[in-house]
């Protein structure tokens, strides 16, 4: 089956609706991502009545200039697998980067502090992400969601033991260098997400993206890795995404408690 390791099914347009469609479409498994205390919030309100929903807390780049002290409220919920989508935004700058940098670098220690992954948030801010990961340490299970970078970038994530979550915009004519560092992604190291409602995969693009699309997406990473692809590296690259989001958001093992 296959596993949106990155979404945010709380967004009105989506919700229960459309994880039932991605349930008959193969979608075995959603991480439901927060931005902010409300959306956190939201998550696990999902995640506490679906079985394969799992819930995210974190305050997203955009909205450093909040306070994080709602988003810590949250972090120590069972349902709660990982903090973020945190980390830094320079194509938009809607918070001052040196916020967005101290806000980041105050959730990696979260994330360390309690053993949980980290979900990453990466736009035009490639040498700064990479800074902060290395002041304040790479925690053990860390995902740069919706890679947008190429094969030089993969390569400095990939020496720091982080996964590749690789969204809709693989299948974008001018992303050639997001299908290059698709192909030089070791398999254990790979994710797949929509990022739903947005950045919807062909042959949807320009629409509301659904969590039932991420198998455009696989097929679309399996492409770049195959060409032509294979079915058999369809199959692959399906087991290999599912098995990288147990273990990234810790699926197969009961979370730990904190004190």
């Amino acid at each position: 089956m296959w596993a949106d390791s990155h979404c945010h099914l709380q967004d009105p347009g989506l919700g229960d609706d459309a994880l039932a469609e991605a349930r008959a479409t193969g979608v075995g498994r959603v991480v439901c991502i927060g931005t902010d205390a409300a959306s956190s919030a939201a998550a696990i309100a999902l995640a506490r009545r679906h079985d394969d929903v799992t819930a995210t807390a974190g305050l997203h780049p955009h909205d450093a200039v909040q306070r994080l002290d709602g988003v810590l409220d949250l972090v120590d919920e069972p349902e709660v697998a990982a903090v973020g989508e945190c980390g830094l935004d320079y194509h938009y700058d809607h918070s001052p980067r040196a916020v967005q940098r101290r806000v980041f670098a105050e959730q990696v220690g979260v994330a360390r502090a309690r053993g949980l992954a980290l979900v990453v948030h990466s736009r035009e801010a490639w040498d700064d992400t990479f800074a902060v990961l290395g002041s304040e340490g790479v925690p053990d299970r860390t995902v740069l969601h919706c890679f947008t970078g190429g094969p030089a970038e993969a390569e400095r994530a990939l020496e720091l033991g982080v996964f590749l979550s690789f969204s809709g915009i693989v299948t974008f004519r001018n992303a050639d260098d997001v299908r290059a560092a698709a192909r030089a992604c070791p398999l254990d190291r790979l994710l797949v997400e929509t990022d739903a409602p947005f950045l919807a995969p062909a042959p949807h693009r320009g629409r509301q993206n659904r969590p039932a699309y991420v198998a455009f997406v696989g097929a679309a990473v399996a492409a770049a890795r195959s060409v032509p692809a294979a079915a058999v590296e369809v199959a692959a690259v399906e087991a290999a995404t599912w098995a990288n989001t147990e273990q990234v958001f810790a699926l197969l093992r009961p979370r730990q408690g904190f004190s």
